[in-house]
């Protein structure tokens, strides 16, 4: 089924859109995918935050365009599925981790931060670990010279307290 003009207009603001306020931009091709398989990504993306759609390369162009993500515009051909996401890796995770599990999606590229990534990059992009587990991973880092510096007063404490025992 043919788009008109204006629902061509509107599908291209709607991109527009998602791009002006997306981080990352990752690209796959679907050729083999099932229905119930494409079901599951769908529903995986929206979980985290990922805006997965499929467009016509044409109309991805002229959304893009003017944007950090128009340098990717080389690798729009074919049919693609577009991912943008707002958290930096998210997009590149959860495609990443889908092809993992189903050999007919094959990862076509992305832009991340104004600069084209191919389908390692979009690779590499996915193993780096969420801004939660990020900020976990500081916390704790954070928290471990002072939990030591508890410890050893505690001990010191305890020994200082079994000192005066012994001495009454």
């Amino acid at each position: 089924m043919s788009l008109n003009r204006s629902e061509k207009e509107a599908v291209i603001q709607q991109v527009t859109d998602l791009a002006a306020k997306a981080q990352t931009l990752v690209m796959a091709e679907y050729r083999g995918v099932t229905v119930a398989d494409m079901t599951k990504l769908r529903s995986e993306a929206r979980s985290n935050g990922v805006a997965l759609s499929v467009l016509k390369n044409t109309l991805a162009r002229r959304a893009v365009a003017g944007s950090g993500f128009e340098v990717a515009t080389e690798q729009m051909t074919g049919p693609l599925i577009y991912g943008f996401s707002e958290d930096a890796v998210a997009a590149a995770k959860v495609v990443a981790d889908f092809a993992k599990t189903n050999d007919k999606l094959v990862i076509r590229g992305g832009v991340y931060g104004g600069k084209a990534l191919d389908a390692n990059g979009v690779k590499q992009l996915a193993s780096i670990p969420s801004k939660e587990v990020l900020l976990a991973q500081l916390c704790g880092l954070l928290m471990s010279p002072v939990s030591r510096t508890a410890v050893v007063l505690g001990a010191l404490a305890a020994k200082k307290g079994e000192g005066e025992a012994a001495a009454a």
